[in-house]
């Protein structure tokens, strides 16, 4: 099949190579803020936020967590700047345990990426950025508006992976939450 100017956008390289721009994008702001310096009065703070939030959390309160903030991903253009916030704000979150963890210390932030709560959330997010930027270059681009069905249904079709991903991650994280305590 010869690839039209529009059928390019739904090749899966294409598709596969935006994907991978996401997921990239989300871990290196994560990377950002887990090395943004923080004050001992800062990282106190975010930790208190923290342990506050998550006090009675369960595989129903993490998964509406993350399905909000991957949701919101999915905004035209405005979803990557929530995902880049999301990974900022995370990192941070990882840098205010390590100040006060010395066995967080010398451990790889990107390291809590690799857990396959973790994986499932990357991936998760790298697509719902990666649709944002897809959905705001279409926006731009005038011969493409005219393909907003197909476009749309390639987006419904994300988003329930999103949810099966942020599902299944869910699950595992509360497991893992409950063995560590």
């Amino acid at each position: 099949m010869l690839l039209t100017k529009t059928s390019k956008y739904f090749s899966i390289p294409y598709r596969i190579g935006y994907l991978a721009l996401g997921m990239i994008l989300f871990m290196a702001s994560y990377s950002v803020g887990a090395a943004l310096p923080l004050t001992e009065n800062e990282a106190g703070e975010i930790r208190s936020a923290l342990l506050e939030d998550i006090q009675d959390i369960d595989e129903l309160g993490i998964f509406l967590n993350n399905i909000e903030i991957a949701l919101a991903m999915f905004v035209p253009g405005a979803g990557v700047g929530v995902g880049v916030f999301s990974g900022l704000s995370t990192g941070m979150v990882f840098n205010a345990f390590a100040l006060v963890s010395p066995e967080l210390a010398s451990v790889s932030p990107l390291s809590v990426l690799i857990t396959p709560f973790g994986m499932l959330e990357v991936f998760a997010y790298g697509l719902a950025i990666s649709r944002s930027g897809m959905l705001i270059a279409q926006l731009i681009k005038k011969e493409e508006r005219r393909s907003w069905r197909q476009f749309s249904i390639a987006t419904g079709i994300e988003v329930a992976i999103v949810v099966a991903a942020l599902v299944a991650g869910s699950l595992v994280e509360s497991q893992v939450i409950e063995e560590q305590g």
